[in-house]
């Protein structure tokens, strides 16, 4: 399909369905080695062999990507197979989706554990291995690519634990950019909005993320997000820090928190002077 990957070596978690699926074949047709990550090791031996059976070149490395020594192993298969890591691309995920009121610990731990720890994890393997390469004197030009929400960054009620958690992953994405740009690693998050089993569950969208009855354009299809994850892994890709929006054939870039209008003054503010100081500010 095309050659904007050729001879990388990439890891994508959560590959064996859905987005990651779709993203593992995009990198192989592009040229790319792949490691297929997956908890389901069946699912991860799917898209290895749909991936050969094309002609690219995968692996599969099952197991919970969020596990300290699974995470490590990943990254090593990469390494023992291939040679070294170019590219990772965070995506395994889960839902759990409760009314606040009703939400337990075991909710909100498991969720942070899937996608916060299931970033993190891989991230700090994959980094180390870059920095002991860059620490060698080799110039080294890496990717990592985490997968958030908008429910994450725009909110979305029933998923506090999911949403925390995907708003972490693009706070995450934002510090990796700063610390590992010293060793030639560039960090960006996409944002996708595909039809998933994710988003299948979701009560009232199953139906809108249907695919149409026709030929007509698929603006769900999890495929239409892999150009813009396989473009952020690309060699010449200016971008780090940055967040991406993607569905269908539309691409936005997300604007970081930023400081916005204000109230200053020389000294302390009492609470009745700024209640009339702000009011303003709340009638915008």
């Amino acid at each position: 399909m095309g050659s904007s990957l050729d001879g990388q070596v990439a890891v994508i978690t959560g590959a064996g369905r859905g987005l990651g699926r779709a993203h593992a074949e995009r990198f192989a047709a592009e040229g790319a080695r792949v490691v297929v990550n997956d908890l389901d090791a069946d699912a991860a031996v799917e898209t290895v062999a749909a991936i050969t059976d094309a002609g690219g070149d995968a692996v599969a490395c099952a197991g919970d990507c969020a596990d300290w020594e699974v995470g490590q192993a990943i990254v090593a298969c990469a390494v023992e197979t291939f040679g070294r890591l170019d590219t990772l691309v965070n995506n395994a995920g889960a839902l759990r989706d409760r009314a606040l009121s009703q939400m337990d610990a075991d909710d909100w731990d498991e969720m942070v554990r899937v996608h916060l720890r299931g970033h993190f994890v891989p991230t700090r393997w994959a980094a180390s291995h870059w920095r002991e390469r860059s620490k060698t004197g080799e110039a080294v030009s890496a990717s990592v690519v985490h997968t958030s929400s908008t429910s994450g960054l725009l909110g979305n009620p029933g998923q506090a634990n999911y949403g925390s958690a995907k708003a972490g992953i693009a706070g995450f994405s934002l510090i990796v950019a700063q610390e590992l740009g010293r060793y030639g690693v560039r960090s960006n998050c996409v944002v996708p909005a595909a039809r998933t089993r994710l988003t299948e569950a979701v009560p009232g969208l199953g139906d809108m993320v249907a695919p149409p009855p026709d030929d007509r354009f698929d603006l769900w299809d999890p495929a239409n997000a892999s150009p813009l994850v396989a473009y952020l892994a690309t060699q010449a890709c200016p971008f780090t820090g940055g967040t991406f929006f993607v569905q269908g054939g539309s691409v936005r870039l997300f604007e970081p928190w930023r400081l916005g209008d204000g109230v200053e003054r020389d000294g302390q503010w009492t609470v009745d002077e700024l209640a009339a100081a702000l009011a303003p500010m709340a009638e915008r």
